[in-house]
């Protein structure tokens, strides 16, 4: 089957999806009209559909009795942006908007559904569709696994539209993809004194601001990538006053869970020698959102080989260096294997502008190289 030629052929139909998602933009876990579209379409496809945690949606894909069965992730949620794109088919709803793609993810999941529907006889297990909530805020992926989303599953794919790819390219990466993160919350406290007088009291601005410094040097001993950005700090309200009390929180930032935990460590130490130093002490809290993507070799390398049978070898990249954003997709590759990819958005404004609206033809791309993974897949296992 010609993935690509019959992609294109749906284009007029997965924009017309595409501009109704678009135009009714949800937050996380409030994604009550998207979920409730998409289910339409899906039923009318001829789908099994079943609804979990109000509103994410997990769809079957019924090929041959093999017991086989892999899947395809799409995120739901929109952000907390106003939209400035004047496309057309701009938000409806105030303050929400479509700002990191995920339009373009649900619209690309549904076109390898179409496309794979056509050629369900041929198909060697059971594809599931997985409509994920709520992956811009806490993740949705975790309940949805707990909920029992993908039990059997042997594998789950998915992708990322990227302005940093050419419109119609595709990028796979091996190994370590996204970052591991935590959030972390800093409350010191020294003692306030008369600012003619510093000497009296234990100034935990300046042990805050010295812990800052300190964080900035920080770097895990594998020597890979690392970012800890310290984006709130809050301290002192009186020009003559030396504060007693201080306050920073942001975020680390790792690639691999080992990482991750070696980094925890080291910010506790540098708070605790800093705190000793001045006379202070610190409330330290770390919050651990997700632990990245770590891309299995095995489905990765289906995933390059189909992107190449679709796109030929000129439109697809090895992506040789592993990016900090965080994603929770990679709760999805622990729990069963999988690769996640990225595909060229044709637009060059950044993720979570409000500038930012793909071009529906990244849809086509990524419809045809998932609907080429996921056969590939089932044909392989």
């Amino acid at each position: 089957m010609d993935y690509l030629a019959q992609a294109k052929s749906l284009e007029d139909r997965l924009s017309e999806i595409r501009k109704d998602l678009h135009r009714h933009p949800e937050l996380g876990n409030e994604e009550y009209y998207t979920s409730k579209r998409i289910e339409e379409i899906l039923k009318d496809m001829g789908l099994d559909v079943r609804r979990m945690l109000d509103t994410a949606l997990v769809a079957t894909l019924h090929g041959r009795d093999t017991g086989k069965k892999v899947a395809l992730r799409a995120d739901m949620d929109a952000l907390p942006v106003t939209e400035d794109t004047h496309c057309g088919f701009e938000s409806e709803n105030p303050g929400v908007m479509h700002a990191c793609g995920h339009d373009i993810h649900m619209t690309s999941a549904i076109g390898a559904a179409m496309l794979l529907s056509q050629n369900k006889e041929n198909l060697e297990g059971d594809v599931i569709f997985l409509f994920q909530p709520n992956e811009e805020r806490s993740g949705g992926s975790k309940r949805m696994i707990a909920a029992g989303a993908v039990d059997g599953v042997g594998a789950v794919f998915g992708g990322h539209v990227s302005p940093d790819l050419p419109l119609g390219t595709v990028g796979v990466k091996y190994g370590k993809f996204y970052a591991a993160s935590v959030v972390f919350k800093i409350r010191f406290k020294g003692r306030s004194c008369h600012g003619a007088t510093p000497e009296k009291g234990i100034d935990a601005l300046l042990v805050a601001a010295e812990t800052v410094t300190k964080l900035k040097t920080l770097r895990p001993s594998s020597g890979d990538r690392c970012v800890l950005s310290t984006c709130i700090f809050n301290s002192g309200n009186v020009c003559n006053v030396i504060p007693g009390e201080a306050y920073i929180e942001g975020m680390i930032r790792t690639l691999g869970k080992e990482d991750k935990e070696e980094m925890q460590d080291k910010l506790r130490k540098t708070v605790d020698d800093v705190c000793a130093k001045y006379g202070a002490s610190a409330d330290v809290e770390l919050i651990g959102t997700y632990d990245g993507v770590v891309n299995t070799d095995e489905e990765t390398a289906v995933m390059e080989r189909s992107a190449r049978q679709v796109l030929g070898d000129a439109n697809v990249v090895v992506l040789d260096q592993p990016t900090l954003v965080t994603e929770d997709f990679g709760f999805f590759v622990d729990r069963c294997t999988g690769s996640f990819c990225h595909v060229g958005a044709g637009c060059t404004e950044s993720l979570h502008s409000p500038h930012f609206i793909p071009d529906i033809k990244a849809a086509v791309t990524a419809s045809a190289v998932y609907a080429c993974t996921l056969d590939n897949y089932l044909k392989k296992t």
